[in-house]
């Protein structure tokens, strides 16, 4: 059975390094076998208003979130918590949330690795009918981990390597198991 999963980009900030773990993640999801990855930029997106209401759709997020089996959220830290972008991206599709997985990536550039932005994102996510998967990645001090180019160092790239696949077979495993009741 094949798996659609929706990397999110948890920022519109310029200077966001959390792209790189991003697309890392997505790089590593193309390579699992019957797992199409779509790579959600939310710049790329409009959310006028707040809310699930009408006026706050973006009609071509809306078919991403209608078509994702599975969502992998990649998010930064920004003062102890998630950015406003992802919660308004989020709160946009509350019915195409409903009993599908998600798993997180916190990401920082200090020695937290994102953990705060998680845990104030799960009790939000939840609300949205996601099934938060039981742990999350984590990249601390990313400008260390990832080159300029986006590459991950050699050094960090069997750790991550290890946690991304055990992380994906769960997402997978859920995703699987969560599509045949819908």
């Amino acid at each position: 059975m094949s798996m659609t999963i929706a990397v999110l980009i948890g920022t519109t900030r310029v200077q966001r390094e959390s792209v790189k773990a991003a697309k890392y993640i997505a790089e590593f999801g193309r390579r699992i076998e019957n797992v199409d990855i779509i790579l959600v930029d939310p710049m790329d997106f409009t959310f006028h208003g707040d809310g699930n209401d009408p006026e706050g759709k973006d009609p071509r997020y809306t078919e991403i979130t209608e078509k994702a089996d599975a969502f992998f959220i990649v998010t930064p830290e920004y003062n102890h918590s998630f950015p406003g972008s992802l919660k308004r991206m989020l709160d946009s599709e509350l019915a195409n949330y409903n009993h599908k997985p998600v798993a997180f990536a916190g990401v920082s550039n200090g020695n937290w690795g994102g953990v705060r932005a998680v845990e104030s994102l799960v009790p939000a996510v939840r609300e949205t009918g996601l099934v938060v998967m039981s742990w999350d990645i984590y990249f601390p001090y990313i400008q260390n981990i990832f080159a300029d180019d986006g590459s991950i160092h050699a050094d960090y790239k069997e750790r991550y390597e290890k946690q991304l696949a055990k992380l994906f077979d769960e997402l997978v495993w859920f995703a699987g198991i969560l599509k045949t009741p819908r």
